[in-house]
């Protein structure tokens, strides 16, 4: 039987965002914030073994939402199924709802629904070419005809990282730091100006220092830019999202603005999952 205890309730408010009553980042409350994603009802199977069970779940504009949850919880599988990337693995099957911005995803073209929902992966997958052209991939195949010199130059600032590369655009993308290419791999999905950004635990190999410039960059991004985030790290949840959604055994247990989650989680099992109990 899980249980609640006043220690776990401490434990759980340490890691709670501390957040001024003035900062409408962490203030405003899902109802009052435009949906970008309504997802109803989903069940995703690999072949005959089921993987999601009865999602539902909203995912405000502009906004930070953290997936997290104990691994093989689901968190990935479900936020490949926001771009139709779970359709690469064979043998795969989706039922229910998604919405972008009230149209269903799996009546869009495919290209352009992940033109429109970018997507950063854990490990830095930079392209074999130059920094310039990892950035301009996306505006060549979708045909941009503007200067690329400037797309490319807007992308990296806007994922903080033009000034440790403006001198080097020419040398391949292999050269920079594993950080450099995480930003690099950013701003190859952002230079396609997405609605929405995809993260699937893009800290997770990272040290400190660089994943504070990664959740200092969300910060900054959300301005222009949905984004959703698997983690396993509570204290980067609570830094950096507004919302967030605790999945367990591919059913969504909670879903808050992640100040309440943090200090005053309703399911006892997020409670033991946010305090370290289990997971």
């Amino acid at each position: 039987m899980w249980s609640v205890s006043e220690g776990s309730h401490a434990t759980a408010a340490k890691l709670a965002p501390k957040v001024p009553m003035n900062e409408t980042r962490s203030m405003a409350s899902e109802k009052e914030t435009p949906v970008r994603f309504q997802i109803s009802d989903l069940n995703f199977f690999y072949g005959p073994k089921q993987a999601i069970f009865g999602l539902n779940l909203s995912i405000p504009v502009n906004r930070v939402t953290a997936l997290i949850g104990p691994s093989g919880c689901g968190k990935s599988t479900f936020l490949r199924t926001l771009n139709r990337m779970n359709e690469i693995i064979r043998n795969t099957r989706v039922e229910g709802n998604i919405s972008l911005d009230g149209q269903e995803i799996h009546g869009m073209d495919v290209v352009n629904l992940r033109r429109r929902v970018g997507m950063v992966f854990q490990r830095p997958n930079p392209f074999p070419k130059s920094i310039y052209e990892n950035v301009a991939y996306g505006l060549r195949i979708n045909g941009y005809k503007g200067r690329l010199d400037d797309l490319v130059e807007s992308s990296l600032h806007r994922a903080a990282l033009w000034e440790e590369v403006k001198d080097y655009l020419h040398k391949s993308a292999f050269a920079l730091s594993g950080g450099q290419q995480q930003r690099l791999c950013i701003a190859r999905a952002l230079a396609v100006n997405p609605e929405v950004l995809l993260l699937d635990e893009p800290c997770s190999a990272l040290d400190p220092v660089t994943t504070a410039k990664i959740e200092e960059l969300m910060f900054h991004l959300k301005d222009s830019c949905t984004m959703a985030i698997v983690t396993h790290n509570m204290q980067q949840a609570a830094r950096a999202s507004d919302f967030t959604a605790f999945m367990l055994d591919g059913k969504l247990i909670e879903h808050s603005e992640t100040s309440k989650l943090f200090t005053t989680p309703k399911d006892p099992r997020t409670e033991a999952y946010i305090t370290g109990r289990f997971g």
